[in-house]
């Protein structure tokens, strides 16, 4: 696919513009706005195969776009190429999204104590945080499948190869952040660095490119397209420390600076990160590592539950492209603004269907079961072996699952033994629990 086509500059639009009559001149200016007809906030790349109002040229059309959108812009301190700064549009569809997004975490029902018990959030959390690492690791090439990634991190098993390493480290990036997060710490270049370390250990040509910035004199690593055409180049080695200043001092949450939405100031890390490519490899992953940082850090505790790589994996093109309207449209970062916020609305829904799902499911297996005394824990475990009967439970596993002690695990297992879901066998050294070969007739047939 072609780059987006680079707005005009405003210098050749102004030139237009003034060629205009004074009726025609304050007929554009009156009638400019953000958005299109349909209220859609489109590059340049899609305005100019558009039909314009009547009487006026695509251009013009856009140059009267441009001004409506600079009116209601914020300038960032981040900066792109020749030092010129990234800014977005308080435009209605950024506004509508982030109130849509608040409103929706604050509705729910994982918030809810009534409705959702402290061990359903820890399992909640452990299967997205399971399911960002994988899809994270997939964007960037990992081809493990799914069911052997889940295995490994809920086994806690080494990794086999370069692709289960990824996802091993991304899990690993995951609970680094969650931690430095309840902990409090700051965003500075000391911690991007250690969590590039975390992300990238074992996954590099050379180890030693782990947790440094790229080098003046060393080859800049380019962006290619999946054919290998280059779609970005960042900027040169030796500005990297005074950029990475500046992101560490916009990641910071000084309560007496200019307010930015935590969406907002994430969204844009995330951005910069993949903008800058500071590093040799590993950019998207602790670009995507440091967005969940910095939502929980601003108290957006929502953020890792949400399937939003999934969500970026179905359409990679889009993901990038999003990057290159910014850069074609004059720095306007409100396409990337857009796409993510559109990925986040998609993985709010998407998490909220898997919690209706899981809360049909359990009431059917309550039904079947048609006796009290399970713990939300042991249903889980019931369900997954109804899910896959030649399944290993082991103790190590449901502790990582549900994020409990070894001997709340031990006891979940031991317990559905003794009532005859599960058996216990030996393997090596150690206990491992099948499903009862008549686990099915137990709970009434199919």
């Amino acid at each position: 696919m072609p780059l987006p086509q680079t707005a005009p500059s405003q210098a050749a639009l102004s030139a237009e513009f003034v060629q205009l009559d004074a009726e025609q001149q304050v007929a554009l200016l009156t009638e400019a706005y953000p958005l299109d007809d349909k209220d859609r906030y489109l590059p340049w790349d899609e305005i100019r195969y558009r039909t314009p109002p009547a009487g006026r040229s695509a251009r013009l059309h856009w140059f009267g776009m441009a001004m409506a959108r600079r009116a209601s812009a914020r300038s960032l301190p981040l900066l792109g190429r020749g030092d010129q700064p990234f800014w977005y549009c308080n435009a209605q569809p950024v506004l509508a999204a982030l109130n849509r997004l608040d409103q929706a975490q604050r509705a729910h029902i994982l918030a809810d104590e009534t409705l959702m018990t402290n061990a359903a959030r820890r399992r909640w959390l452990q299967r997205g945080l399971i399911e960002e690492s994988i899809q994270s690791s997939r964007l960037e090439g990992a081809n493990t499948s799914r069911l052997l990634a889940r295995e490994m991190l809920h086994d806690g098993r080494p990794p086999r190869d370069k692709s289960e390493r990824m996802i091993a480290n991304n899990f690993a990036a995951m609970q680094t952040v969650e931690e430095w997060a309840t902990n409090g710490d700051s965003v500075d270049l000391e911690h991007i660095l250690g969590l590039h370390q975390v992300v990238a250990t074992g996954t590099m040509h050379n180890e030693n490119d782990a947790g440094r910035l790229q080098r003046p004199g060393e080859a800049r690593v380019y962006v290619v397209s999946a054919s290998q055409e280059i779609v970005h180049r960042p900027p040169p080695a030796d500005e990297l420390p005074e950029r990475m200043q500046r992101i560490t001092d916009f990641a910071d949450l000084d309560p007496d600076a200019e307010f930015v939405h935590p969406l907002v100031r994430a969204i844009l890390l995330h951005f910069m990160i993949g903008y800058d490519h500071p590093f040799v490899d590993g950019n998207g992953r602790t670009a995507r590592a440091l967005f969940y940082w910095s939502l929980l850090r601003s108290g957006w505790w929502l953020a890792p539950y949400l399937p939003i790589s999934h969500f970026l994996l179905q359409a990679p093109a889009q993901y990038s492209r999003a990057y290159q309207h910014v850069t074609a449209d004059n720095n306007d970062v409100t396409h990337f603004l857009l796409h993510q916020l559109d990925i986040m609305d998609r993985a709010v829904e998407q998490l909220g269907r898997d919690l209706q799902e899981e809360a049909a499911a359990t009431r059917d297996l309550l039904e079947r079961l048609g006796e009290t005394g399970f713990s939300e824990r042991q249903l889980a475990i019931i369900d997954a072996a109804l899910e896959q009967p030649s399944r290993i439970f082991t103790i190590a596993q449901q502790q990582n699952e549900h994020r409990v002690s070894y001997w709340a695990a031990r006891a979940d297992l031991q317990n559905l033994t003794e009532r005859g879901f599960l058996q216990r066998q030996r393997s090596g050294k150690k206990f491992v629990f099948r499903p009862a070969p008549d686990l099915l007739d137990r709970l009434g047939g199919s």
